[in-house]
């Protein structure tokens, strides 16, 4: 397993189709960031998917691997947006 943290720059004419294919994988907490735990093999199962629906000329997708995800310390200004909670 692998912590990522995943933030995005993609179309409004594909930012929905998106973000219903990376919430299968990761927890949304932000409007254009997930994160979570997840295996190799199911991160590059999302990358295709996504590959898939994704403008690569406009569109931008960056993924931080986080190895020892107690190495994050994460605080929040304001409201949390999205509640982290383990994916089904």
């Amino acid at each position: 397993m692998v912590y990522v943290i995943l933030v995005y720059d993609i179309a409004v004419e594909r930012l929905n189709a998106v973000r219903h294919v990376m919430k299968q994988y990761l927890n949304w907490v932000q409007n254009s960031a997930f994160e979570g735990e997840i295996t190799e093999g199911k991160l590059e199962e999302l990358r295709l998917r996504v590959y898939d629906i994704i403008d690569k000329d406009s569109d931008s997708i960056v993924v931080y691997k986080i190895s020892n995800p107690s190495w994050i310390n994460k605080s929040i200004w304001g409201i949390e947006k999205g509640e982290v909670s383990p994916i089904v």
